[in-house]
């Protein structure tokens, strides 16, 4: 039961590993953040700052053709984002999450650093006639703020040559990551059905390939209260999804863009988009996705940000299914609150991840301390179980007399006191545990750049120096030394490179997940030193061969059938 149960840990860790390193990890790499000022206007310096504030929402008279003023732009801040629109096609030009950081230091940049040049902006506004909408896309809007109590709001007018196109943006300052959206097209006092362009998301685009759990940006959807995800290559089999959503948008390892519990039905495209970089040989991959609406869309909640658990809750509890924690997400989310309650007084996640390691092995301690008990056991009666199985070894398994040697066995352990399946019950409990970690520590943002100790800048990262990864691998060595097996000898040996090939395989993991299975590995060595000194040493029990036994039968008749044990 030991064996299988420590081949059923190694199997299922490599179907893990080699599930993830399908995906290629996102990058790190963005583009340079936009250097636009509050008020700032392009391409004419010239031309006056927009206010941050009027006392009105309503815009200025209409602009014509003749009249429109340079495009320009204006920089809206709150507490988590730094946003930049331009009155050039009423578009949203940058993004920037303060509290995440590019491997730059530098905010994190979500609209598309390496889009195409004919690539539209976020929240362009699209139509049928493809003339009319390459016309919005470079018309000039006037533009109007307001804002109060850390709430904003701008509207963007257009009206020339019998079109009118008006947007309304806001963000609320209890929701700094969603942009509400607003947005009506009429031509000759004619509503024209309106498309809601992003354009690729998110991000650099960049992706290099990887050992861990990094998947591209790529589609994904809640729809009949389940969450899918279309792997970019496949995008060209299923590039329209269309009906009633509770979120659907872009998303990739840690980031999101997507509209929030639409009012109504939508008809959603994507296409990939692939870009050719001289400095980057693999080039820069993207998802282009737009809404269309079946009326003009009226407050359209956007999301546009982290996919922080709390963050995601705050906006609609349902999008904190854009998060894959996997089968075990029942499990992950309790964990997860407890490492973030920890980090709110230690304020390091690597010393909270330690001590949520020990509080859960000492809720493990009983279990643990129970399979080691019936497992010394089990290796106790070890020499007479064998002793039993080479009696009716040359029996064929169809043999009825081979029952006899399951009523022997069954008889033994009765006898002992051992349960086969008391040492392997424990131990299996205690995967989704394990499993659950692994799904937290993969995904949970809240690791992304946080730093630890030493070399250890990013807990999401692998360690640099792969120090932990090899103090992982002695440690496990040093446990399965310790702990009791019931294998023969020549099994114990060949199990001894299960520490060797974990050790490669941890070598470009998170260094939070290794660094929690080092910890764990340094409690099982520690409590197996405390059981082994409250149960006392192993009892040895010699059993002659069976030729032997008959020998002395002979001789000795039942007197030294009752010596044998």
């Amino acid at each position: 039961m030991e064996k299988r149960v420590l081949i059923a840990v190694l199997l299922s860790f490599l179907v893990l590993y080699g599930y993830q390193a399908m995906f290629p990890s996102p990058p790190e790499e963005q583009k340079k953040p936009v250097q636009a000022s509050k008020g700032a206007t392009a391409p004419n310096a010239s031309a006056p700052a927009v206010p941050n504030t009027t006392p009105s929402v309503q815009g200025p008279a209409p602009a014509t053709a003749a009249t429109a003023a340079p495009a320009r732009e204006i920089v809206v801040e709150n507490s988590a984002v730094r946003a930049v629109f331009t009155t050039r096609g009423a578009a949203l030009k940058s993004w920037q999450l303060k509290k995440y950081r590019d491997d730059r230091g530098q905010p994190y940049e979500l609209v598309a650093g390496h889009a195409p040049a004919d690539a539209p902006l976020p929240f362009s506004v699209g139509v049928d006639d493809a003339a009319l909408s390459a016309m919005l896309a470079s018309a000039t809007f006037n533009v109007s703020e307001s804002g109060g109590t850390g709430d904003w709001q701008a509207q963007f007018d257009y009206d020339a040559d019998g079109v009118r196109a008006q947007k309304i943006f806001s963000i609320a300052q209890n929701k700094p990551y969603v942009v509400n959206v607003t947005a009506s097209v009429t031509r000759d006092g004619q509503s024209v059905p309106a498309t809601l362009k992003w354009g690729p998301a998110i991000g650099s685009g960049i992706t290099v390939k990887s050992r861990s759990y990094n998947p591209p940006p790529q589609p994904i959807f809640f729809k009949d209260n389940k969450v899918s995800r279309v792997a970019p290559a496949k995008i060209a089999e299923a590039p329209v999804q269309e009906g009633t959503f509770g979120f659907v948008g872009v998303d990739d390892h840690y980031f999101l863009t997507a509209v929030v519990k639409p009012k109504q039905p939508l008809r959603i495209d994507y296409a990939p988009v692939d870009v050719t970089l001289p400095d980057h040989p693999e080039g820069a991959h993207y998802v282009s996705w737009s809404a269309r609406y079946p009326t003009a869309p009226q407050s359209a909640a956007y999301f546009i940000g982290p996919k922080d658990f709390d963050v995601l809750a705050s906006v609609d509890r349902d999008l904190v299914r854009a998060i894959d924690f996997g089968m075990f997400a029942w499990l992950v989310v309790p964990l997860l609150r407890a490492l973030k309650w920890i980090n709110a007084y230690v304020g390091n996640y690597g010393w909270s991840l330690i001590l949520l390691t020990v509080l859960i092995n000492v809720v493990m301690f009983p279990l643990r301390h129970k399979s080691v008990v019936s497992m010394r056991k089990m290796q106790e009666v070890q020499p007479e179980v064998k002793s039993i199985q080479d009696r009716y070894a040359k029996l064929k398994m169809t043999d009825p007399a081979r029952s006899k040697m399951n009523q022997e066995l069954m008889a033994l352990y009765k006898e002992r006191g051992v349960n086969p399946a008391s040492g392997c019950v424990p131990m299996l409990l205690t995967l989704p545990v394990l499993f659950a970690f692994y799904s937290m520590l993969s995904v949970a943002i809240e690791l992304r750049g946080a730093p630890f100790i030493g070399q250890i800048h990013d807990l999401s990262a692998h360690d640099p120096w792969f120090i932990w990864p090899i103090v992982m691998g002695i440690t496990m060595f040093i446990q399965q030394r310790m702990t009791p097996s019931t294998a023969d000898p020549v099994q114990q040996k060949v199990m001894l490179i299960m520490p060797v090939m974990m050790t490669g395989m941890f070598l470009y993991a998170a260094s939070g997940l290794v660094i929690y299975w080092t910890v764990s590995n340094v409690w099982g060595i520690a409590q197996q030193m405390i059981t082994n000194r409250l149960i006392g040493p192993a009892v040895v029990r010699h059993v002659r061969p069976p030729a032997e036994r008959r020998v002395k039968n002979v001789g000795g008749g039942k007197t030294d059938q009752a010596k044998e044990r």
